[in-house]
């Protein structure tokens, strides 16, 4: 869940009307300028300084609520002896009263002072604020030391097939078209509204801000974008609440998600307010429960905080889960969408290897991939969990289509969301790994949810797929629901093309891609970047108007990986979350080395 963010504070002051009412009050020919200006510093000072003495003392909110509000009287504990309500509202005005005072002298003994003796001050001020922090720093637990290599592949080279570079070079210019979009409309806000020309609205985010910025950050840079990267890295290092760039901050953010975990299971909250560590879950799922594609996801996040801090906390909870996940009793193998975090017990027993259900087979995996293949225990959960999906939810269409159908209760629906179609790209990664010589069985699979979900982007008028096709009462691959024919510039079929290609070189998953990037161009860009569209069937569709992020940091970033060579970011060295951010292989023999800055 994105954290809540702090909105910047701006320190009540004089406004430009008052600074220029003041002006002409001391204009007056017994005052040299230099004498104006230091009387108007004066003025201005005298005026913070009143204002800061109720403002700005420490616990100045519950001086306010209980002079101004009258708020209850609070409890006192310790050995002080109690005050009632009357005595407490005394006490408090008191206080105020003295801090007034005080603010009053340090006022007068200010006018008394020469400028050369304010400015000298206000240094000394300064420094001592400097010091401060460098003291806190100093205090700052320091974080070990890590394994650094240079990236491998980080940046790659031009193709040598000329007609791949060209479509490589076209879509780094709807990168830069996107961005630029988003730069122009938009910027510092979370997405842009291309066809409205400003900044998107929406609760998705919470209160954090500038979400385009975080997740286009890492495709600008693979893209060799300099320019429009060190951008986007000024503007976190400036504006984000948590400083994503820098190691001690990102170990930070982890460990303001911690309170999240502090349930009886181990099992997170959905949702945490950082600021009080309260945690709660979505209304609407399953009687308070947790959602497996949320508490399943977060595995690869938390062990590279768990290397890069030194702190095994972030590994631990990880671990938890899976004892959680491990002891239940699981119908027909599978793994229901919804856990109570409390009883530790499944809620409803729909299952999805889409939305609600999708990254935490993922992630088992990848997992598994992410510690050199070493972590035995992810990978049998993955294949168990492979071969359940196999036996219960895949099913093939009269026409030969292969798809993974929605379990609710032991009845299908025989559905198949965009979502889902990352699992081609899925199956064909863990191919290699697979038990009992089953490699080319697994391979086998990936390629017939690849061509199945290609048939639902070729089946359509736009040649983009719909957020959700059918497979009954005689139709394939498409979708009969008014509210499922929509398309919001989702990545999980070209993610599984780009995977096909790597794991394949079959040409045909470099012209699926192409096919897609021609659709892309012809319904969803506008001229201010790129928008969903609500029909996917329809000739002439009509845009939603929204320019997702994950367009930026998953779309056109697998777009861009298939059609670059495989130095690009190797799968060997490099493993994608469910963002499409890369994240390094923990390679068995890393040895602590150079210290990384922080």
């Amino acid at each position: 869940m994105p954290p809540p963010t702090l909105l910047p504070f701006t320190t009540p002051g004089i406004s430009r009307k008052s600074v220029n009412s003041s002006s002409v009050l001391f204009n007056r020919p017994a005052f040299r300028l230099t004498e104006k200006f230091l009387l108007l510093l004066v003025f201005s000072g005298f005026i913070t300084l009143c204002f800061g003495a109720i403002f700005f003392l420490p616990d100045s909110s519950k001086l306010l609520s209980g002079v101004f509000f009258h708020s209850q009287p609070v409890s006192v504990s310790g050995s002080a002896p109690k005050l009632d309500g009357r005595e407490l509202e005394a006490d408090k005005l008191n206080r105020i009263r003295e801090d007034h005072e005080k603010a009053l002298r340090e006022a007068k003994d200010t006018l008394h002072k020469l400028p050369d003796e304010i400015k000298q001050d206000i240094k000394e001020q300064k420094e001592k604020v400097a010091q401060d922090s460098a003291n806190k720093r100093e205090g700052a637990p320091r974080l070990p030391n890590v394994v650094f290599r240079k990236p491998v592949g980080a940046i790659g080279r031009e193709p040598a097939d000329p007609e791949t570079r060209d479509r490589q070079a076209k879509i780094k210019e709807m990168m830069k078209h996107a961005w630029e979009n988003y730069k122009r409309y938009a910027w510092g806000s979370n997405e842009l509204k291309p066809l409205s020309k400003r900044h998107h609205s929406s609760s998705l985010f919470g209160n954090f801000q500038g979400a385009t910025i975080v997740d286009a950050l890492d495709t600008l840079y693979i893209m060799g974008m300099h320019d429009e990267f060190n951008e986007a890295k000024e503007w976190i290092e400036k504006n984000l609440d948590f400083n994503v760039v820098f190691r001690a901050k990102a170990v930070e953010l982890g460990e303001k998600l911690l309170p999240a975990f502090n349930t009886p299971t181990g099992i997170p909250w959905a949702l945490l307010n950082i600021k009080s560590g309260i945690g709660r879950n979505w209304p609407w799922a399953s009687g308070g429960s947790s959602i497996l594609a949320e508490f399943g996801t977060l595995h690869l996040e938390f062990m590279h905080l768990s290397q890069l801090s030194g702190n095994p906390v972030f590994a631990e909870k990880m671990m938890n889960i899976r004892k959680v996940l491990n002891r239940l009793d699981k119908p027909q193998g599978l793994y229901p969408n919804y856990l109570n975090p409390n009883s530790g017990q499944w809620g409803q027993h729909h299952v999805s290897v889409g939305g609600l259900g999708d990254s935490f087979y993922e992630y088992l995996l990848k997992a598994w991939l992410m510690s050199d293949k070493t972590d035995e225990e992810a990978r049998k959960m993955y294949y168990d969990a492979v071969q359940a999906i196999e036996t219960h939810l895949i099913r093939k269409s009269n026409g030969g289509l292969k798809y993974i159908a929605e379990w609710k209760g032991g009845l299908l629906e025989h559905k198949m969301g965009h979502l889902t179609c990352f699992a081609g790209g899925m199956f064909a990664l863990g191919a290699d790994g697979a038990p009992e010589e089953t490699s080319g069985h697994h391979m086998e699979l990936a390629a017939e949810i690849a061509r199945t979900c290609h048939e639902s982007y070729d089946r359509s008028a736009t040649k983009l797929g719909p957020e959700a096709f059918r497979f009954d009462g005689g139709v394939e691959a498409i979708a009969t629901r008014q509210n499922e024919k929509y398309y919001i510039l989702r990545p999980e079929v070209i993610e599984t093309h780009m995977y096909m290609w790597r794991l394949t070189h079959d040409p045909k998953y470099r012209q699926w891609g192409w096919e897609a990037v021609q659709a892309l161009e012809k319904s969803c860009r506008v001229a201010a970047g790129y928008s969903g569209i609500r029909d996917v069937y329809s000739d002439q569709p009509t845009h939603d108007d929204v320019q997702q992020s994950f367009f930026l940091a998953e779309t056109l970033k697998y777009l861009y990986l298939m059609f670059s060579d495989d130095d690009l970011l190797p799968l060997d060295h490099w493993i994608f979350n469910s963002e499409a951010h890369p994240l390094p292989v923990i390679r068995k023999d890393s040895q602590p080395v150079e210290k990384l800055t922080e």
